[in-house]
């Protein structure tokens, strides 16, 4: 047995999943939420800072409002939302206040964390209730996200607000106590998984689907929210949260799997742009533009087989391999019709086609992150 110590880590964010605090019959887990705050509290009387990214606003809507255990319409959910915010923020200050800690509530879209300066206004607010003893309780603002404007999950939302604001460990709580070769409940052969020193594509393989009708979320998007993590230097834990202090039940050595940070993790500017949720186009090179990356040199137009999606220049791009993994993230040099028509070509080549003197890389280094695929590529030359 593995035991995890969470007591060295000064800020950690921890994800919880609606399943674990809303029963879709009688409400809000009252005892759950008691015993977990029990465990924030412990944490912050050991000098930790504690970020809360809870779920639970449309579950605990749609019991407060006796909606049916069906599919609901977008305006249905929205004003779940509207009505389980209330209601379970309230059950945090309450629950905060009586260990004598003070809550206050985030509530982000996904602009907020994807346009930069609304990631910096977003970061200066929960700095500033750390720097005011106050616990920050964040969530989705689903009384107004749409699908086309939301994160779609909270594992990959805690793992943008982790390391946004540079917390040294992510905990997922959830109704799986770790990562497994496969999912349990379909393969009772499936192996579990300790820990994992680098998200490759043969771990995201083991990704599935969502665990469970109250969750958007599943094995997937923890890897997801995995990459997000360790790439910034982020640790991260996935723990089954079904049991009561599940943080303490880690100290205690029950089982979680435990994701090692990157050993050169990105910081600053770069972070951003590493965390971006929803890259709005997609550039597939050639082996010989993944090995210049990789050896830290910006990325040509010569070196793109492919250009997808309709994007604008700075916006961020994934960059994929032949075989179609990301190996990094950057901020693109040209609108996308412009993009599309020096795609393959040499630097020389450009101006005779776009007509005007222009920059020669299609991304720039100082601009570009490279993702955790990027490691297990072969070095170039």
């Amino acid at each position: 047995m593995t035991t995890l110590s969470l007591q060295k880590y000064r800020r950690i964010t921890v994800k919880i999943g609606s399943a674990l605090l809303v029963d879709r019959g009688s409400g809000l887990k009252r005892d759950w939420l008691t015993a977990l705050v029990d465990d924030v509290a412990d944490l912050i009387e050991g000098g930790a800072e504690v970020l809360v990214v809870s779920s639970g606003a449309i579950a605990l809507g749609r019991t407060i409002l006796g909606l049916k255990q069906r599919a609901l319409k977008l305006e249905e959910s929205q004003a779940a939302a509207a009505v389980g915010q209330i209601a379970l923020s309230s059950a945090w200050s309450d629950e905060l206040n009586r260990k004598g800690l003070r809550s206050g509530q985030i509530l982000v879209t996904l602009g907020d964390t994807e346009e930069r300066r609304r990631y910096l206004n977003a970061r200066a607010t929960i700095s500033t209730l750390l720097k005011m003893d106050a616990v920050p309780i964040i969530n989705e603002n689903d009384t107004v996200a749409t699908t086309e404007i939301r994160y779609g999950d909270n594992d990959r939302l805690a793992a943008r607000v982790a390391t946004m604001m540079g917390s040294d460990l992510l905990v997922l709580l959830s109704d799986i106590d770790g990562l497994y070769t496969a999912s349990p409940a379909v393969d009772p052969n499936a192996k579990f998984i300790p820990v994992v020193d680098r998200i490759t594509p043969e771990i995201e393989a083991m990704g599935g689907g969502a665990a469970s009708e109250l969750s958007r979320g599943g094995m997937r998007t923890k890897l997801d929210a995995g990459k997000i993590a360790t790439l910034a230097g982020t640790a991260m834990i996935i723990a089954s949260g079904t049991r009561l202090n599940p943080l303490s039940a880690i100290e205690r050595g029950e089982r979680a799997t435990f994701f090692k940070p990157s050993a050169r993790p990105v910081k600053g500017y770069k972070t951003w742009i590493a965390g971006n949720l929803e890259p709005a186009g997609r550039l597939t090179v050639d082996a010989g533009a993944v090995g210049a990356l990789m050896s830290g040199k910006s990325l040509l137009p010569a070196g793109v087989k492919l250009v997808s999606g309709t994007f604008s220049r700075g916006d961020t791009v994934a960059v994929l391999t032949p075989d179609g993994h990301e190996v990094a993230r950057g901020l693109i040099g040209y609108d996308s019709a412009d993009a599309v028509r020096i795609a393959g070509l040499k630097t020389a080549e450009i101006e005779a086609v776009l007509g005007y003197q222009s920059r020669s890389a299609m991304i720039h280094r100082d601009d570009l992150v490279l993702g955790a695929v990027a490691a297990e590529l072969p070095a170039a030359g």
